[in-house]
């Protein structure tokens, strides 16, 4: 039996959690079904090219590559480095621009267990109201979305939301195995509320979110953007969420709210919220 650390049992956990046989996987990368259970069974170490190779058909991400890599007794290929790293400079930079483009209109990075890492000024909308421990750092926005004590007392079709992102998540916690996504899916899964969902209206072009704001039903679509070739792991990691205005109500609302908090000088000066691995000092 190969330690559960080995390259082999590594291997095998990704490929049950792909639904592959041996079989399935040999085909795939064009390998002796004999070679592929040797590596599980640490019979036989694989040379850092069949680690890569095995590891692409098994569409694992650059992370888990690196620890295939490492537990095979090979160098890591892919950078990994904290986001507070000096270094990492740029990349906030980026990110930043990108979630200013997007106000007055919600947008945050997240990494890949939803914890918000940097967040425009439109974000506000959906802090608004939420239980104060809620908004420590990390802010986890799967928290914060369905938790009683956050947004989901306004979110006015929390049943359909529930029914399409908790599945989401489950899937994301079972493909990756990472136990604090278990964790957080068993967590998010026993907050109501447990009915059936309505149907969604085929005449929308997503999901709406439809959320109430100081009095104000806002409708809004989500969208997620990820860096289609990062080198680096972190940046892997991190995903733009941003929330659109599904309507022009939604849309002149929150350009009025920013029309006030410009003129308020609310956030003078803060066009983005949030520094990665930390929250606004003022929250």
């Amino acid at each position: 039996m190969s330690d559960p650390e080995s390259v082999g049992h590594q291997l095998r956990r990704w490929r049950r959690q792909r639904n592959l046989s041996q079989l399935d996987l040999a085909i795939r990368a064009d390998i002796s079904t004999r070679h592929v259970s040797f590596v599980e069974t640490g019979r036989t170490i694989p040379s850092s090219g069949m680690v890569l190779r095995l590891a692409e058909h098994l569409n694992v991400p650059p992370q888990g590559r690196n620890r295939l890599l490492v537990a095979a007794g090979h160098a890591p290929i892919f950078r990994s480095r904290p986001p507070d790293d000096p270094d990492f400079e740029r990349v906030r930079a980026a990110l930043r621009r990108i979630l200013r483009a997007h106000e007055p209109y919600p947008a945050a990075a997240l990494d890949h267990r939803w914890n918000v890492l940097l967040a425009n000024t439109g974000f506000d909308i959906l802090l608004e109201q939420a239980d104060p421990d809620l908004l420590r750092a990390p802010i986890n926005l799967m928290r914060l979305g369905f938790h009683p004590k956050g947004l989901a007392p306004r979110i006015r079709n929390l049943a359909q939301v529930r029914a399409h992102l908790l599945p989401r998540l489950h899937r994301q916690a079972a493909q990756t195995g990472d136990r604090r996504l278990h964790e957080l899916y068993e967590e998010l899964r026993s907050y109501g509320p447990h009915e059936e969902p309505q149907p969604p209206d085929l005449s929308d072009i997503a999901l709406p979110i439809r959320l109430d704001h100081c009095g104000v039903e806002l409708c809004f679509v989500n969208t997620i953007t990820t860096f289609g070739a990062a080198f680096d792991v972190t940046l892997d990691d991190i995903a733009i969420e941003t929330y659109l205005p599904a309507d022009d109500a939604t849309a002149q609302h929150c350009h009025q709210l920013a029309r006030a908090h410009a003129s308020a000088g609310t956030h003078s000066g803060t066009p983005t919220r949030t520094a990665i691995g930390g929250l606004p000092d003022h929250m």
